[in-house]
């Protein structure tokens, strides 16, 4: 069983192509809406809020407020593993391919296009001026980059994270979709052997189970 984590730049039509490798895969999909049931099945119902809310640069020495997101992070790692461990999934986001780095059986996709193609996608897609396109775009090019980089460690830029790169301003997005779909089915012959697979994560059965009920899944974890 495969996993595949899709990073997207906002305006990449990164959503759109995740949710249709996942149908043609028939793997299940797991977004931002998904994780937040979990999350909240736990208590931490403001992780969207604390990830849409940039730190102020006085936060940044708030003691408590530091703990509270770091341990929020911690438990979304555990969330991503524990969707990881169940298999055939397509994870959108939430830094799946820095959580899920060094395992065998997953392909990490990168999404991204020029700011002034997306900033025109979501002109179009909102029906909102030039202005409020871009001000959308680079708040949420911020707030990524942000996450990424100061919860973990990694460059937003870089792409030697991942194992597909599209620019989905010339690979247009049903070229896109085919070109991971395939990368889905040829990877798995040619893992690397000397790597763990998301079968050897140890995942607590309480939220192996949330997991499995929120996919829609009957089995049960012992």
């Amino acid at each position: 069983m495969s996993v595949i984590t899709i990073s997207r730049e906002f305006g990449s039509e990164g959503d759109a192509i995740a949710r249709k490798v996942a149908q043609t895969l028939g793997y299940h999909f797991v977004d931002q809406k998904f994780i937040g049931i979990i999350l909240g099945q736990y208590g931490y119902v403001e992780f969207d809020k604390e990830y849409q809310n940039l730190p102020t640069f006085w936060e940044r020495f708030d003691a408590q407020r530091e703990k509270q997101r770091d341990v929020m992070v911690t438990m979304l790692n555990q969330v991503i593993q524990a969707v990881a461990s169940h298999g055939n999934v397509v994870i959108l986001g939430r830094s799946g391919f820095k959580v899920l780095g060094g395992f065998a059986n997953v392909l990490h996709v990168r999404l991204q296009a020029p700011f002034s193609v997306r900033v025109g996608r979501v002109m179009s897609e909102h029906k909102i001026t030039f202005e409020e396109a871009e001000t959308l775009v680079k708040k949420n090019d911020k707030v990524r980059l942000s996450f990424v980089e100061e919860f973990y460690r990694v460059p937003w830029s870089s792409i030697q994270a991942f194992d597909l790169v599209i620019n989905t301003a010339k690979v247009f997005p049903a070229l896109a979709t085919d070109w991971i779909i395939d990368a889905a089915k040829s990877f798995v012959n040619n893992m690397e052997i000397n790597k763990p697979t998301t079968a050897s994560i140890k995942v607590d059965h309480i939220m192996a189970e949330a997991v499995s009920e929120v996919l829609g899944c009957k089995e049960t974890h012992k």
